[in-house]
């Protein structure tokens, strides 16, 4: 792993946890588990319905209140099962206050209006019910990369199958091309390139040979290699991921919400004033004061009923989801969205996230002497017949330039350098490593040396044509759009510290960083490196958010405060991992992530006080007989509307950006419609 300090805005990384999905239970139980709820309160909901409509059209009370009755009835089982738990555990919490409202309501014939607090108390759950089996399903994902079956070689250089659990340390393994690799090893022998962007996010494969290090999981694209086993199953580099998403996912245990936060205060404080009430309104001299004992005592349990102090927090959550999803962002639980509001870190990958991962050419370097375009034309001639990314890459480049490549006489690959092409009139071409060139044409080894300078921080490919060097093509992976204002826009929130770790080159690594604007960037990275150095970030007291979008940024998507997937382009392990997916890639929904989070936490800190001093004040009339039992239904429907309207404005919070964003897209529309110069002539060589 590297650490880039850069001249400038870059300075050493150093090093959130709770985010994610609940851990340790089965796929099938959480599904199972859901849908009984989702049985009984539709169930109950139905019964409730039944019940309004029939007092619409007239039937009488006693009759249009017994399905009202049963739905009330159905609905407060579960929560006084819940209640009864809490109190056996010693606290009162969210099931004891839900309970004790509900009880109130049919203890006064209120049965519709207990009905519906019930009900929508089961909606809230249903809505902060967590997906567990989404984490078990993307762990399953990530076991399957490696094989179960490896093709080990005996020392008379035969071959036989076994399955995974037979494969042991020392072992040679045989990989073709096309599979993926079934252990960590190294190679002794054979050579070819390997695709490691599961693991290491670097979007160009890596070239191994004799002694290379190689890891389980990632896929053999091009000639047959022999590993020798040094990790199976759980101590490969895949499996210590596997390993780093499962305990993150059971080390997190269920946040307290606000409002359980305040049950253990609320409940008794309210039962104590309720028999206080009963016991000096029952010993009053006056017998009218006496005979209503029992009524005032009631209504002091209604009139502070909990049901707007209850959705105080979900409806706020419901209203900040909708806001979110209208552009994209899909946020999993609500717990994921309140620490988003204390996020003072925020932790980017570089291919896939901050970048497109998509090579392009970017920089013409030619040779003294050598026109750009016939650098271009020459390497284009060379790369034709390969299918390697940065040769896909040249020939777009050189089909946008309206150059087309010349006939082949034949071609050959040196493995991990380069390609020699022989063109039709005995012409030959060599692309590849200047490394490479400058071994098979020593003169042109400064020349070779002074080019790589010039492209520093790209991918390199050095043409050499006829007896003459021609300089080098330079490719990188191209900047997300309103990357950087995404980072300002952070910044401005209070974001005090925005890093880049990756698995890429470190020279890669700094350019993006310093292109971006970031604060840190810590480069070649494996996995749990990356893990570590989050874990020290959270030692540090850092509230982090972390941006990902490969299966190597799975353990820190999920340990982190907030993890955010690039859900449209990224892994299904990176989307199951994290708290959030951005559908659409753009990385400017992060800073409004953030800023939805504190809006939706002022908003919920406005619902609670207006519940509790509605309640308060209530409370008071209801003590003193201000306040008759038949006025208390109307009385809470003030906290109730408040509460609704007040969440409402985070909606409307949604709307305002998306209307911006969408205003900012129909500009670039406009933009992008304007006549301009090809893009194939504005390629300019670089002196």
């Amino acid at each position: 792993m590297s650490t880039a300090t850069s001249p400038g805005s870059l300075v050493p990384a150093t090093h959130s946890h709770r985010n994610g999905l609940a851990g340790g239970r089965d796929e099938g139980a959480g599904g199972e588990r859901l849908e009984r709820q989702l049985v009984i309160a539709l169930g109950g909901g139905v019964l409730l319905l039944t019940s309004w409509i029939a007092s619409l059209l007239g039937y009488e009370a006693a009759v249009a209140q017994i399905p009202a009755a049963i739905g009330a009835i159905v609905l407060v089982l579960p929560l006084a099962r819940g209640a009864w738990q809490e109190l056996r555990s010693g606290g009162a919490s969210s099931d004891s206050l839900a309970c004790l409202a509900v009880l109130a309501a049919l203890a006064n014939n209120y049965f519709l209006a207990a009905g519906f607090l019930a009900f929508f108390l089961w909606l809230a759950e249903l809505i902060l019910s967590r997906t567990a089996w989404g984490a078990q399903r993307a762990i399953r994902d990530l076991i399957e990369l490696t094989p179960d079956i490896a093709r080990i070689v005996s020392e008379d250089g035969s071959e036989r199958e076994v399955s995974q659990s037979e494969l042991r340390v020392g072992q040679i393994v045989r990989v073709r091309p096309g599979e993926n690799l079934p252990a960590d090893g190294r190679v002794v022998a054979g050579n070819s390139n390997i695709n490691q962007a599961s693991l290491t996010g670097e979007a160009v494969p890596v070239e191994v040979q004799l002694g290379s290090e190689v890891y389980a999981g990632t896929t053999n694209l091009t000639g047959q290699i022999d590993l020798e086993v040094t990790a199976v199953a759980g101590q490969t580099t895949i499996g210590k991921v596997e390993q780093l998403i499962r305990e993150a996912e059971r080390s997190r245990t269920r946040r307290q919400e606000l409002i359980e936060r305040l049950a253990s205060y609320y409940v008794p404080v309210v039962l104590m004033v309720a028999l206080v009430v009963w016991f000096f309104t029952s010993r009053s001299a006056d017998a009218a004061v006496r005979d209503t004992a029992a009524e005032r005592a009631i209504t002091v349990l209604v009139v502070t009923c909990p049901g707007a102090l209850l959705i105080a927090y979900p409806t706020a959550m419901v209203a900040a989801f909708a806001a979110a999803a209208r552009l994209g962002i899909m946020i999993k639980q609500t717990r994921t969205l309140e620490a988003a509001a204390e996020v003072d870190t925020v932790v980017l990958d570089k291919t896939g996230t901050i970048t497109t991962g998509r090579f392009a050419v970017s920089r013409l370097v030619p040779a003294e002497g050598v026109e750009g375009a016939a650098l271009l034309q020459a390497a284009a001639d060379a790369e034709q017949s390969s299918n390697h990314p940065l040769a896909k890459s040249i020939l777009e480049t050189a089909t946008k330039a309206r150059l087309t490549p010349h006939p082949l006489q034949g071609v050959e690959e040196a493995h991990g350098r380069g390609v020699n092409a022989t063109l039709e009139g005995g012409r030959t071409v060599l692309a590849g490593r200047g490394s490479w060139i400058a071994e098979l044409h020593p003169d042109t080894a400064a020349a070779v040396q002074e080019v790589e300078q010039k492209i520093d921080g790209m991918s390199s490919v050095h043409v050499h044509e006829g007896g003459r060097y021609l300089g080098a093509v330079g490719l990188e992976d191209k900047l997300r759009r309103h990357a950087s204002e995404a980072i300002s826009s952070m910044r401005e929130l209070g974001v005090r510290r925005v890093s880049i770790f990756t698995g890429d080159r470190l020279s890669v690594a700094v350019r993006v960083g310093q292109a971006v604007g970031v604060d840190a960037v810590e480069a070649e990275c494996l996995p749990e490196e990356k893990h570590e150095q989050l874990q020290h970030l959270i030692r540090r007291g850092s509230r982090t958010l972390v941006v990902g979008d490969g299966i190597n940024d799975g353990p820190i998507l999920a340990s982190a405060d907030v993890g955010v997937a690039m859900g449209l382009s990224g892994s299904d392990i990176a989307t199951n991992s994290a708290g959030v997916a951005l559908m659409n890639d753009d990385l400017r929904h992060v800073p409004f992530l953030i800023e939805l989070a504190r809006r939706a936490r002022g908003v919920i800190a406005q619902n609670i006080g207006a519940s509790l001093l509605l309640a308060l004040v209530g409370l008071a009339l209801a003590a003193s007989g201000q306040i008759q039992i038949w006025v208390t239904p109307f009385y809470q429907a003030v906290a109730y509307i408040f509460v609704i309207a007040n969440s409402l404005r985070l909606v409307r919070f949604g709307e305002d950006f998306a209307g911006a964003e969408e205003a900012r897209r129909a500009e670039d529309a406009r933009r992008a419609a304007r006549p301009t110069r090809a893009a194939s002539r504005r390629i300019a060589p670089t002196a």
